[in-house]
């Protein structure tokens, strides 16, 4: 295969061709201390603060998005093909303030101005997609953005107000989106990147096909989907990742295809890409999924890559083993098709094979009498990591559970299903009586650690307690779900 050792991108209005570009190199460096753009803040390094916050937009089936990331923990490798848009490059009418610039300034939306282009970008982000947004729809934008002087009420007023500065329609990029469309299009020639010094070294499959053959190649090269992980083995842990095979760019990772009897998901597609079918297929995993990290890391992060790190604290495994999820695990032209709880198999293994990557995810749709739940305690409300993450899924027939799935993660060493207590449901009437002696059955399943996330009988009562929530969440005669908040 013909390789290109460059990577090729539009930087606001100009287009770069970067070559020698490491596999460690992050966004967030290029921009500050390459191009001198310093709108763009370093604040955590993590992913965490969105003081870092900038737009990059994508063809997706010949069509441009714009989504929200964030720079310190994406790979300038990652972007090629891309355009990166920061705060330097916003402009309004006659080259004043945009509009959300200016609703900032008028509500008060900013004091020491650290964390506002950040604010800023979610917002545009926001308001391009969306003009009149509620403050929940405003605050879901916002959860990766952290503010430490002025409160979110005047920069939630902001979002609200900005529409009335001017409109999405009139906006500059919405103007340039044709141009953009070609230029971004004219980059992609269909090639294989191979670029970076020898020993981090930066490669861009050009498909599928090619990912596999270079995994052929590359054993042990570390892959990168969204980064949202592997970004933080760099900023923080000074890990070396080269070689490392990026992915995000591969549209045969992107499939979604829902049918009466199950959910099949690419497992390059990100948490935001998964939203609407998540939501169609799976009511219950509507309001989990917007507590996944915040908008940044679920428009860069992947349900795959989530799986394939084998974290025990990760978010998706917990709900889609309760739902009886598969894998299917790919290596050169090969496939074979793994139950999800069998793919963790103890702390840091998983049963993945040399050259072998998660292809796709297949998720069973509902089955009739099936109830489904899904659960998240965290330090913080928003944009935290689990301290205990649940799925359960329990089939009721005439009044009788006669299946049973509970899957837990921040419990052990991996995501695992909770066996004694699926025995004391199983074959028993659905009644508060029984789901007590189930929580005490826990206590059999787990031996939880303590960090500094929770103790280890914080976890345990947390996890009985989600138990009873279950239960009572449900009306005992019905079945029928009940909102406990209003209930």
């Amino acid at each position: 295969m013909n390789n290109r050792n460059e990577i090729r991108f539009l930087l606001n209005g100009a287009e770069v061709a970067a070559g020698d570009v490491a596999a460690d190199r992050t966004l967030l460096d290029y921009l500050r201390l390459e191009r001198r753009l310093k709108g763009t803040k370093e604040g955590c390094a993590e992913g965490d603060c969105g003081a870092c916050t900038v737009l990059v937009g994508r063809l997706d089936g010949g069509v441009l998005k714009y989504e929200t990331v964030n720079a310190c923990i994406r790979f300038l490798a990652s972007l090629d093909g891309c355009h990166v848009v920061t705060i330097e490059h916003l402009r309004g009418e006659n080259g004043g303030l945009h509009p959300i610039q200016q609703a900032m300034v008028d509500f008060h939306g900013s004091q020491c101005g650290f964390c506002t282009p950040g604010f800023v970008m979610s917002l545009y982000a926001l308001w391009m997609g969306n003009p009149e947004p509620t403050e929940p729809q405003v605050e879901t934008a916002i959860q990766g953005n952290l503010c430490r002087c002025t409160g979110y009420q005047p920069i939630i007023a902001a979002a609200m107000a900005a529409n009335r500065y001017g409109t999405p329609a009139n906006d500059f990029l919405e103007a340039e989106r044709a141009e953009i469309t070609r230029r971004l299009s004219a980059l992609n020639d269909g090639k294989r990147v191979v670029t970076g010094p020898e020993d981090n070294r930066a490669i861009i499959p050009a498909d599928v096909d090619d990912f596999a053959a270079v995994l052929e190649e590359f054993p042990n090269a570390t892959i990168v989907a969204g980064s949202t992980d592997v970004g933080l083995w760099v900023t923080k842990f000074m890990r070396p990742i080269g070689p490392a095979v990026f992915i995000g760019n591969l549209s045969g990772l992107k499939s979604i295809a829902l049918t009466d009897d199950t959910l099949e998901i690419g497992a390059g597609v990100t948490y935001t890409e998964a939203q609407d079918a998540i939501r169609e297929a799976f009511p219950h995993l509507e309001a989990y999924w917007d507590r996944i990290a915040g908008q940044q890391v679920r428009n860069m992060g992947t349900i795959g890559g989530n799986i394939a790190n084998g974290s025990p604290i990760g978010d998706t495994p917990p709900v889609l083993i309760a739902l009886g999820a598969e894998i299917v695990l790919r290596r050169g032209a090969e496939q074979r098709t793994l139950r999800l709880e069998d793919f963790f198999i103890e702390y840091g293994k998983q049963d993945r094979h040399k050259s072998e990557f998660v292809e796709s995810i297949i998720i069973p749709r509902a089955a009739p009498g099936q109830r489904d739940a899904a659960y998240k305690i965290s330090k913080r409300r928003d944009e935290d990591i689990s301290s205990v993450a649940a799925g359960f899924s329990v089939t009721v027939e005439n009044g009788v559970i006669t299946g049973c799935r509970l899957a837990f993660g921040g419990m052990a060493g991996t995501p695992k299903r909770a066996a004694a207590a699926e025995a004391a449901l199983t074959g028993q009437p659905w009644n508060q009586a029984v789901f007590t002696a189930a929580g005490k059955a826990l206590e059999a399943d787990f031996t939880p650690l303590s960090d500094w996330r929770a103790s280890a009988d914080y976890r345990t009562s947390v996890a009985r307690n989600l138990l009873q929530r279950f239960f009572l969440s449900h009306d005992e005669a019905t079945g029928e779900p009940v909102d406990l908040m209003t209930a």
